[in-house]
């Protein structure tokens, strides 16, 4: 198996020496060659050192985690969040793909991210460039906390697909995995659940309408309740709105009309 070098940027003691062991006693193709206490220390790990894996933590006296993005773009090193930070972040992390452990780590996660992040590296510069490009959305959007536009879909091949929100008309769950729809009549699936995206889409405009359907009111052509409460999307595709859901639904077809109307 291939090996990653790895270090733990973390400012409490306790959180560095817990994901060390961690690490140590479950993912063998961890290599740890460093750990530091702030982002100041992490810069100079990343420069002296071969980095492929960093597991960061965001909140942080000083500079915050976000600010060592740059570096570890500039030396090519996978980042992996290790937080209990805000909602923000977290859609913002989710949308772009980026792997995050939430605190207290499950080991069982961190053996997952840990797998995907040497599936990472292994890949192609492509690869390498996604994730740059990722990561540079993510600190232009967390930086000035303007509006989450782009979602990244992970293709199955070790990359992703960048995806505007507005492409998106509606997603279907199959299972474990997510169907969505697109504009350009493209159909990408993704092994997430559906109510994963529920965090990350907008609230004002995805509304879910059924326990296997999320749709964007942008493509919302008509709806009526003659058979249950059934909607036609513009793309011609008909959906049920789950009883339990459509109080909900129209209530977000107002809010929707009434946002639309005052533009």
């Amino acid at each position: 198996m291939l090996v990653l070098n790895a270090i733990i940027v973390d400012d409490e003691e306790f959180a560095r020496s817990s994901l060390y062991f961690l690490l140590q006693e479950n993912c063998e193709n961890i290599h740890l060659t460093g750990i530091a206490k702030s982002v100041s220390e992490a810069r100079i790990l990343l420069q002296e050192n071969e980095v492929d894996l960093v597991f960061l933590d965001i909140a942080m006296p000083g500079e915050n985690g976000f600010e060592l993005i740059p570096t570890a773009i500039q030396n090519n090193a996978h980042v992996v969040f290790t937080t209990a930070f805000d909602q923000y972040a977290l859609r913002a992390i989710k949308a772009n793909a980026l792997d995050y452990l939430l605190k207290p780590i499950d080991i069982d996660e961190l053996k997952e991210t840990v797998n995907k992040a040497t599936r990472l590296v292994e890949t192609n510069k492509l690869a390498q460039q996604q994730n740059r490009e990722q990561l540079t959305m993510l600190a232009g959007y967390l930086d000035d906390r303007s509006e989450i536009r782009k979602l990244s879909l992970p293709n199955g091949q070790g990359g992703y697909t960048i995806v505007d929100f507005d492409d998106i008309i509606n997603i279907e769950a199959d299972s474990n995995y997510s169907v969505f729809y697109l504009n350009s009549k493209d159909k990408i699936t993704v092994a997430k659940v559906l109510k994963e995206y529920e965090g990350i889409l907008p609230e004002s405009k995805f509304v879910r309408v059924h326990k296997s359907s999320m749709i964007n009111l942008d493509y919302l052509q008509e709806y009526n309740s003659k058979n249950g409460l059934e909607l036609t999307l513009k793309s011609g595709v008909k959906i049920a709105v789950s009883r339990r859901r459509a109080s909900e639904f129209a209530e977000k077809v107002k809010s929707y009309t009434n946002l639309k109307s005052d533009k």
